[in-house]
Order: structure tokens, then C-alpha cells, then sequence
């Protein structure tokens, strides 16, 4: 397959590996891979994910996906696994950027992936209605990013299902959220004509 494409012309600084999450499920089910050794990564925890992953199963496959603050990539490597065609991860830092790489590499789907490293706000703030067909993000739990890319959302539409985490005490009115623990996952639709995926309505809680 073709090399990982790096829109930022940079291939990421070293980095030290001590974690590896594991992908849950679909065609690299229970494969792993690799995370940053760093203090910024915070990686989903697998249970966190299996649900977010489970409300979102009928909107994933023949998705393109965006994964903003994609860390180790755990999220768009999870979604290409279960079906998505593309995936663009955005991610400043450089030992995330060398993970992502890595991963892609180990999974075989260089070509399916393009690296942005640049600040995930910055990104979203460039893109038009109907970019991707749904977009991640896992963001800092503190400071504005959260709200800022809600905002952003909701101003241009760049995808037709937006999803985030974030704390479980913040409240982000007109979405759908899902509280695990400390953690919460809320997620918005936008108003776009049909997506290039099949599309589901998101079911009711449990």
C-alpha cells in the first residue's frame, strides 16, 4: 500500500512507547496499538469506546471519518476496523503523529489515512458543511476546546454525526449524552443532505 500521507510535510519527532490500547472490534479486532508515552495522551478506555462505537455502528461503514486530538489514533483506527473508507486524524503533538504513523503502518492501511499536525481547533475552524460524513473528538477535559468545537459545529456543520468526550459535569445543551462515570460522550447531527454512508438515527439511551 501507498505511504501515509502527512499534511504537514512532518513525520513526527521520536517517541517512547509504554501503552497499547486495543482495537475492539471488526476486521482488526483485538489487534493493538500503539500510544505515546506522554502526559498529554489520554487514551478512551475500552469500555467508553466499545459503547461509543455501539451507538454509532450504522453510520461507520463506508464513512469518511475525521479524528480531532486523535492521540494514538485509537478512535479512526477502531472506525477504519469497523468499515470506514478514510479517515483524517489531527494531532500537533509529535510523538502522537510518530504513533499514528506506526499504527497505520502495522495495520496496513496507510492509504486509507491522511496525518494533519497541526492544533485541531485551527483545523476545524477551516472546514465546510459536509467535510466528513462523521468526526470524533477527545479533547482536553479542561479549558475551552470542548465548547469551542461545539460552537464550530453547529456554525458549519463539517460532519453529518459529530461526537465528543468529555467530562460528565459539562453540559452541552441540544446534544444527546451518554454519562460512564467521570466520563461522557455527547453527540450532535446536523441538518445535511444524505451522507455518502448508509445513516441510522441514533438509538435511545439504554
Amino acid at each position: 500500500m501507498a505511504g501515509t500521507h502527512d499534511a504537514a510535510g512532518a513525520r513526527g519527532g521520536a517517541g517512547a512507547y509504554e501503552m497499547t490500547v486495543r482495537i475492539i472490534a471488526g476486521e482488526f479486532g483485538g489487534r493493538r496499538i500503539k500510544t505515546p508515552d506522554s502526559v498529554r495522551v489520554r487514551p478512551t478506555a475500552d469500555r467508553v469506546r466499545e459503547a461509543w462505537f455501539s451507538i454509532l455502528q450504522g453510520s461507520i461503514p463506508g464513512a469518511r471519518v475525521l479524528d480531532l486530538f486523535a492521540g494514538s489514533g485509537a478512535l479512526g483506527f477502531e472506525a477504519l476496523s469497523r468499515g470506514a473508507v478514510s479517515v483524517d486524524f489531527v494531532e500537533k503533538h509529535a510523538a502522537s503523529v510518530t504513533a499514528i504513523h506506526a499504527n497505520a503502518a502495522t495495520l496496513n492501511v496507510a492509504d486509507q489515512v491522511t496525518i494533519h499536525r497541526t492544533d485541531a481547533i485551527r483545523f476545524a475552524e477551516r472546514l465546510q458543511p459536509g467535510a466528513y460524513d462523521v468526526a470524533f473528538a477527545d479533547p482536553p477535559y479542561a479549558g475551552d476546546d470542548v465548547a469551542r468545537l461545539v460552537e464550530l459545529f453547529r456554525t458549519t456543520p463539517f460532519a453529518r454525526l459529530f461526537s465528543i468526550e468529555h467530562a460528565s459535569d459539562r453540559i452541552i445543551e441540544g446534544g444527546d449524552t451518554r454519562p460512564y462515570g467521570d466520563t461522557a460522550l455527547t453527540f450532535l447531527e446536523s441538518p445535511l443532505p444524505p451522507p455518502t454512508a448508509p445513516y441510522r438515527p441514533l438509538p435511545p439511551p439504554l
